[in-house]
């Protein structure tokens, strides 16, 4: 869907126009969270617990929204233009489908992909009273279970939840730096979220003894209803511009291990050309250069006793 763009008046809009343009290298994904028109406390606190670990890149939708995302999503296409985020949450709740949490992503202020999960066994972030991580922490995201792999649906929200929790994209970590551990465990039909916080322990080597501790939030996950891109819109949305591919190196090549392996091409030698002759024992003798002999070099394997033999055979032929 596109939308229309006033031409700007300002130098201030003209800015924001500029802002909300594609990038090569785009900036952390903002998220937008939502309440429906009938929510339960449970889904709305386990949403505020989710925008609490993803601030400052989430927007806090305060009013209530008359939103049904699965039957019309032209409302948060609209907010999704209006404040530049791809990423949404929506909190609802009925008898039906009780404690609900829609996650969604937009591509080209279209929707992509969208999940409904049913949420059960909540405990929420004040419910561990242990020390928080800090605000902004890009989380290290951990995905158990062999339906990640081997199901379709469940690839597809794993690929999702990346695009969650991701911030921006960064080259060097530093060790220090890794606190927050997000894991994901595919059972059945259930994605199992449990969040942790990193302690480095002293051990008796330079790499530090790591020990996890729970900090919430924990819920269970029911995959109840999905909405998912056609293969070919997917293929389309995770195309990189050719600025960003990396060239390939012709005849590099590297192992499991990450050692790097060249392979050089050279030419065709020609060894009877090649000049060998410097010292005197190799040099021709003067009957030689007269009768225009090659003398055999001592590293062509040939004996004087083979040459003899060769003699003798064709001697015996005659």
């Amino acid at each position: 869907m596109n939308f229309y763009y006033r031409k700007p008046t300002t130098h201030r809009g003209k800015r924001a126009i500029i802002k909300k343009e594609p990038k090569l290298i785009e900036d952390a994904k903002e998220t937008l969270c939502f309440k429906g028109k009938n929510t339960s406390q449970i889904v709305v606190d386990f949403m505020k617990d989710l925008y609490d670990l993803k601030k400052p890149n989430a927007h806090m939708m305060q009013k209530k929204n008359d939103i049904l995302p699965f039957e019309d999503v032209t409302l948060i296409e609209k907010f999704s233009v209006k404040y530049n985020a791809p990423l949404f949450m929506i909190a609802l709740h009925n008898k039906k489908r009780p404690h609900n949490l829609v996650m969604g992503r937009m591509y080209e202020n279209t929707l992509l992909d969208m999940v409904e999960f049913g949420v059960e066994n909540y405990k929420g972030l004040k419910d561990f009273k242990v020390p928080k991580i800090s605000e902004g922490i890009k989380p290290l995201l951990v995905f158990n279970g062999e339906l990640f792999e081997n199901n379709h649906e469940l690839d597809r929200i794993k690929n999702l939840f990346v695009d969650m929790f991701q911030r921006e994209v960064v080259e060097n970590v530093r060790l220090q730096g890794l606190e927050h551990v997000i894991s994901f465990t595919a059972v059945e039909n259930k994605v199992l979220l449990r969040s942790y916080r990193v302690f480095l322990k002293k051990s008796n080597c330079r790499i530090p003894r790591i020990e996890l501790e729970e900090i919430g939030p924990r819920a269970d996950l029911t995959c109840r209803r999905t909405k998912l891109a056609s293969q070919d819109f997917f293929k389309q949305a995770c195309k990189k511009p050719k600025a960003l591919k990396v060239k390939r190196k012709k005849n590099i090549s590297k192992d499991k291990l990450g050692t790097t392996f060249g392979r050089i091409h050279v030419g065709a030698q020609k060894l009877n050309s090649i000049q060998t002759r410097k010292m005197k024992g190799l040099k021709k003798t003067m009957a030689e250069k007269k009768a225009g002999v090659k003398r055999k070099s001592p590293d062509s394997g040939t004996n004087d006793d083979s040459s003899k033999k060769q003699k003798n055979i064709t001697d015996s032929a005659d």
